[in-house]
């Protein structure tokens, strides 16, 4: 298989991305892009075939991104990809360019999407946890089921239509815990996120969460909202914050979490969806 990936090696994502590849036998062309940048079209050409808008791959944090007024809506994708050329740490990173196609691979697990269905890998990523392959599920998934009952989390709603489920497993193919989300164009409601007792304390919540998050992105969602009874400081740790039942879009109101299956003080918290 022939892969290229655009890399930061001062990246704890990008490093992860290709220490994950070599593990499992892929041995990429490493570009450096903030060394080769790529050209105009080549660029605007990877975003293209990433399926992503041009602000989608900009890289915000650590760059001059509000320094150069790149936060106005007003900029076309011109001036954007403008702006990416002259400053490639505005690129955001890791890209793979594999056989499947091409992906922005943040989380780093995304790079499982451009793998064949099945590799293994003990790699760890340097945080010392494992990577997490999703794989979609249905409503009345059994192990889905079973898992929110033991938490104490809502079932009832589980069949009904806008929801979507993952189991998540270490590539070695162990459980790992389960999430989902309901669409709500450009909200999404993260819920039915539940970590099995094995796999708790292990820091694995974090990464679950970013890689439901990145799902939801890819469907259209640019806001990720939570209702919790007991996990706010977790949800804060990880850029959440809390926000008042009368600030919240009301088709986030609407929902059966948020109408009627979760108590009426059940925080709800809200966080741009962003990578």
């Amino acid at each position: 298989m022939t892969f290229v990936l655009y890399h930061n090696p001062d990246c704890g994502t990008s490093r992860n991305t290709l220490a994950l590849l070599r593990s499992v036998g892929v041995e990429p062309r490493v570009v450096e892009y903030l060394k080769t940048p790529p050209s105009r079209a080549e660029l605007a050409d990877l975003i293209d075939r990433m399926g992503l808008a041009v602000r989608d791959a900009i890289r915000q944090k650590g760059t001059p991104y509000a320094a150069l007024g790149l936060d106005d809506p007003a900029l076309g994708d011109d001036a954007l990809l403008d702006a990416m050329i002259a400053h490639p740490i505005l690129i955001n990173r890791p890209i793979v360019v594999g056989p499947p196609g091409v992906r922005l691979c943040r989380p780093s697990d995304i790079v499982f999407d451009l793998l064949p269905t099945g590799v293994t890998t003990a790699l760890l990523k340097e945080e010392g946890v494992p990577f997490l392959v999703d794989a979609g599920i249905a409503g009345n998934d059994p192990g889905l089921v079973g898992a929110l009952q033991s938490a104490g989390l809502p079932v009832d709603d589980l069949l009904e239509p806008g929801r979507t489920f993952f189991a998540y497993r270490t590539p070695a193919g162990d459980l790992v815990g389960f999430g989902g989300y309901e669409a709500l164009g450009d909200n999404a409601l993260l819920r039915s996120i539940v970590v099995l007792p094995a796999w708790r304390a292990q820091a694995l919540g974090r990464n679950l969460v970013a890689l439901l998050q990145r799902r939801a992105f890819d469907a259209g969602a640019r806001r990720a909202w939570v209702l919790t009874s007991s996990a706010a400081p977790f949800f804060e740790k990880i850029g959440f914050k809390p926000v008042a039942r009368d600030d919240a879009p009301s088709t986030v109101l609407a929902t059966r979490q948020a109408s009627s299956l979760c108590p009426a003080d059940t925080a709800l918290l809200a966080r741009t969806i962003r990578f």
